[in-house]
């Protein structure tokens, strides 16, 4: 059966731009034929790579032709582009951060429901394998129930020398890779956030955040540490979980970790005091031989679809959205928390416009 295919215009053609045209390429019911760019040598680039370049974002949406404009630009001009976008009829996809307020997103989502186009978030990393290996250990509780989640990105580069420096674009590291851990966690762990307390990093004298540390706690119990940063020489595990039969580990992007639990077949032995400093210590004595089993790491979730084969299903009426918009919006209320919380050292509170999965994909959000 012959598709045709929706055919895809890619606004700023700069790294992820470029990458959006790549993550399309081969796909059965999209194709990329053209990029627009405020800047002449990514123009050129988008030409060099195949593509038409388009003299100004008017030309693009007056293209009766264009079905799908891929918004790639500084956070801070989203919404307008794809307002615009949304009523000369196109379907959007959209990186993140999405905007740079809860209240702007609303905006989209509103013109969306009015022109009945597609408006979907580029969310990519809940494909990454290392968190969906711990979303499976989440839900099989693999390492019995977790208790306590510690998910982190460290770097030591400081923040890239763009825009992403510069608050009015909307840069920072919250908003950055904030977003991205935060949404990992709201996708995990079906329950509502009680509080939120957070630290914001300004070490490198930048006018937005260079990092930042979150601590989560969620009704159902469940404790979680999210930590960004750009000055760490030596970094820490990409994710540390403890459940109530053990503990796992996974170190960076290239998976190497550990699941460590309790040998539920060895009797406990009463551990001995162990020289620790000037002191003596059993609390902090290693278990005794044999207490415990050392384990590979589970294997990770797998997607039923990609991000833009789902998105064409979407478009096409087949399927429902991976990356759903009440989820985003929760995402950015909750870096909006994270963001008070900084500011005022202060523990946040009743914020969380959290819906059950269980309850309908549309709550009645409160007002900014």
């Amino acid at each position: 059966m012959n598709i045709t295919k929706k055919l895809v215009v890619i606004i700023g053609y700069g790294g992820m731009g470029s990458y959006h045209g790549k993550l399309i390429k081969g796909s059965e019911s999209l194709e990329v034929v053209g990029a627009y760019d405020v800047l002449t040598e990514r123009q050129a680039a988008a030409t060099e790579d195949g593509y038409h370049a388009y003299e100004s974002y008017e030309a693009v949406l007056n293209d009766s032709k264009v079905d799908v404009v891929v918004i790639a630009t500084p956070n801070d001009i989203h919404k307008d582009l794809a307002i615009r976008a949304m009523r000369a009829g196109k379907h959007i996809v959209c990186e993140k951060p999405v905007t740079l307020c809860r209240a702007d997103f609303e905006e989209m989502m509103s013109v969306a429901d009015e022109t009945g186009r597609v408006l979907m978030v580029h969310q990519n990393r809940r494909w990454d394998e290392d968190f969906l290996i711990i979303k499976s250990m989440y839900d099989q509780h693999t390492i019995g129930d977790l208790f306590q989640i510690e998910s982190r990105v460290h770097g030591a580069n400081g923040i890239p020398g763009d825009w992403r420096r510069i608050e009015a674009y909307g840069g920072g590291m919250l908003l950055d890779w904030g977003v991205h851990l935060l949404d990992q966690l709201i996708v995990m762990i079906d329950s509502k956030i009680t509080s939120v307390t957070g630290r914001l990093s300004f070490i490198l004298g930048d006018e937005v955040d260079d990092g930042f540390e979150a601590f989560l706690q969620f009704e159902n119990g469940v404790t979680a540490v999210v930590e960004v940063g750009t000055t760490n020489f030596i970094t820490l595990p990409r994710w540390y979980v403890k459940g109530l039969e053990g503990s796992a580990i996974i170190e960076d992007w290239s998976l190497k970790g550990r699941m460590v639990t309790r040998n539920n077949e060895v009797e406990r032995i009463e551990p001995k005091p162990i020289q620790a400093g000037v002191g003596l210590t059993k609390t902090m004595a290693p278990p005794s031989e044999g207490s415990t089993i050392t384990e590979a790491l589970p294997a990770a979730y797998e997607h039923a679809s990609s991000f833009y084969d789902n998105f064409a299903a979407v478009i096409q009426g087949s399927a429902e959205p991976i990356v759903k918009n009440v989820e985003v919006l929760r995402v950015l209320n909750l870096i909006e928390a994270v963001f008070e919380a900084g500011r005022t050292r202060e523990v946040v509170k009743d914020f969380d416009i959290y819906e059950s999965k269980s309850d309908s994909e549309v709550p009645s959000f409160p007002v900014c």
